[in-house]
């Protein structure tokens, strides 16, 4: 049975003018037109039987006293004589598509006749057209929350498409969006066989509060947890250097203003090498000898190339006379290079990634470390589909190396894996402008960090591999790594600059649907692209599990008779690295 059942009678008014997917319709009565509001859908009366072309109000103009008054912004400079309405087309719904009935498409079969009558779609017609463009195919679906316009109609998304083709979560502080984010989680840790990794950069997502079936937190070992060889616990992540990349490591060690930076890649490149070797034929191996490069993730002795380094540093070689000694051909050309090594080696706050026990020079260690990662049970065989990997405590110039380096990783274990042995999984980046920014100033650190991300938005759907990116300031987030995404859920964005980001990765017949972005209310969501048939308004339910994002009450804080305060504790926890 059609959704629609209009008569003559119920029209607002009639097609007055076509420009490709925007309409100009003419509203006789000026009582009709106070009842519209802009972003209502209305349907219009297809040249095909069967078939009506929804669009959404752009803009509504009310008849000018003076009717030689010309309006010139965007309506083509005609004299406005009319009541009028500008509306974007969106799409077609069929009253029957094959064997199935009320098929709503994004494509335009047909554009309207002039004079076609329009019809505002409101009532029992808006929740039942919601119903109907809602209508899941899933054992489990996905949904966000209810629809702004038809509370009583809940807003299913595509979970296939919102996540085979990356996804954009924005909104300004407060706006709700790691209310939206923990939705979100919250359904993806119910399903058996569920994959995520959530980068957790404030440890928002990491208290008491954000705690179900299916979710397990992680950390980045601390100060507090290193030198605890063979007992460091399961929910604790070590990253040895020798996951780093050649490059990566140089990033890290190498000032390229030093004269000598040339000598110390290639001697810190060669003694690398050998250190994989060695560490190969000592362990009996066959299988790897003949076939790694400087790249390939095999453990070395670090302490080792320090040696070496310092040993041709200080080196002495004979002379050209019997029994006399001269400079070796790189002595006093690595001392500044080793001295940054061992700065790094010694610094507490790097000590997941330098100092590792025997435990991570183990050739096997590599496949628990992916099996922590990437597995969608624990080892008690309990469910794990979303891993929350905290990085509060991870030093801020490192900080986009090491996310870089846990994406990397992920990506390149799917790329290397069988087509019919990829289980897919999902990488949420939360404060994604902080390690995937715009800028291309950035240090080499961050720039190696941000070719991951830039590869993964790329290629990543061929290998089963989907991105999320989470911010408050789209505008600081890489364009490139944006413009692959097709789905976008936004928030309320405040800033200019973040909306004309947004709005200019929307196809141009959306594009006016963001100037509703500013006065979104809080927990209230725009949704726009591949997963949501209908670009549409979102009011986003509460989830059961809290992220600790909540926004601090000032003036109710201030006016209590006492204050909870522990200044103590915080500075000993800053010294020690760790919260107490």
């Amino acid at each position: 049975m059609p959704i629609f059942e209009f008569t003559d009678g119920d029209a607002i008014g009639t097609v007055f003018s076509v420009d490709t997917s925007t309409l100009i319709i003419k509203v006789e009565e000026l009582e009709k037109l106070r009842r519209l509001q802009v972003n209502h859908l209305v349907a219009v009366r297809s040249a095909k039987a069967g078939q009506h072309l929804i669009g959404i109000i752009n803009r509504i103009t009310r008849k000018s006293s003076d009717e030689e008054q010309h309006l010139t912004d965007g309506l083509g400079g005609f004299v406005i004589t009319e009541n009028i309405l500008k509306v974007n087309l969106i799409g077609t719904l069929l009253d029957k598509h094959g064997t199935k009935e009320n098929v709503f498409k994004r494509s335009l079969d047909t554009i309207p006749e002039i004079d076609a009558y329009c019809f505002p779609i409101g009532g029992e017609d808006i929740t039942k057209f919601m119903q109907t463009i809602s209508a899941n195919t899933y054992k489990t679906p996905l949904t966000i929350g209810k629809y702004s316009i038809s509370e009583h109609a809940q807003a299913y998304l595509d979970g296939d498409k919102l996540f085979q083709r990356h996804a954009v979560i924005v909104g300004s502080t407060g706006s709700g969006k790691s209310w939206c984010v923990a939705k979100l989680v919250e359904q993806i840790a119910t399903l058996p066989m569920a994959n995520c990794l959530l980068f957790d950069i404030h440890g928002e997502y990491s208290g008491s509060g954000f705690k179900a079936s299916g979710i397990q937190h992680l950390t980045i070992a601390k100060p507090s947890d290193l030198g605890n060889t063979g007992n460091i616990e399961k929910n604790t992540l070590m990253l040895p250097y020798w996951l780093l990349t050649y490059e990566e490591m140089l990033a890290l060690l190498l000032d390229r203003s030093d004269s000598n930076a040339p000598n110390q890649a290639m001697l810190f490149s060669k003694l690398v090498y050998e250190e994989k070797l060695k560490l190969l034929t000592d362990s009996g191996d066959t299988t790897y000898k003949n076939l790694i490069t400087i790249d390939s993730p095999i453990p070395y002795s670090l302490e080792n190339v320090l040696n070496k380094l310092k040993h041709l540093d200080e080196e002495m070689v004979a002379g050209a006379k019997t029994g006399t000694e001269k400079q070796g051909p790189f002595n006093g050309k690595l001392t500044r290079f080793i001295q940054r090594l061992e700065a790094k080696t010694y610094d507490k706050r790097l000590g997941f990634l330098f100092q590792i026990s025997n435990d991570e020079l183990e050739i096997d260690w590599m496949n628990k470390l992916c099996l922590k990662l990437m597995s969608c049970s624990l080892e008690d065989g309990k469910k794990a589909g979303v891993k929350v990997i905290d990085f509060s405590e991870v030093p801020s110039d490192v900080l986009p190396l090491v996310i870089s380096l846990v994406a990397r990783i992920v990506f390149s274990v799917q790329q290397w894996t069988s087509r019919a042995n990829q289980h897919p999984i999902c990488l949420m980046c939360d404060e994604a402008h902080l390690y995937i920014p715009e800028r291309t100033n950035q240090d080499t650190v961050s720039e190696l960090g941000l070719k991951s991300f830039e590869r993964i938005a790329k290629e990543g759907r061929k290998y089963g591999v989907s991105l999320m990116v989470i911010s408050q300031r789209p505008s600081e987030v890489n364009r490139t790594v944006l413009s692959q995404c097709n789905n976008f859920i936004s928030l309320r964005l405040s800033n200019a600059e973040d909306q004309a980001v947004i709005k200019k990765l929307l196809p141009d017949n959306l594009a006016g649907i963001t100037d509703i972005l500013p006065v979104l209310d809080i927990g209230e969501a725009l949704v726009v692209g591949d997963s949501s048939l209908l670009p549409t308004r979102i009011l986003i339910d509460e989830p059961s599990i809290k992220p600790e994002s909540a926004t601090v009450k000032f003036w109710e804080e201030w006016c209590k008779d006492t204050a909870k305060q522990d200044i103590k504790a915080a500075v000993a926890g800053l010294r020690q690295q760790s919260k107490i």
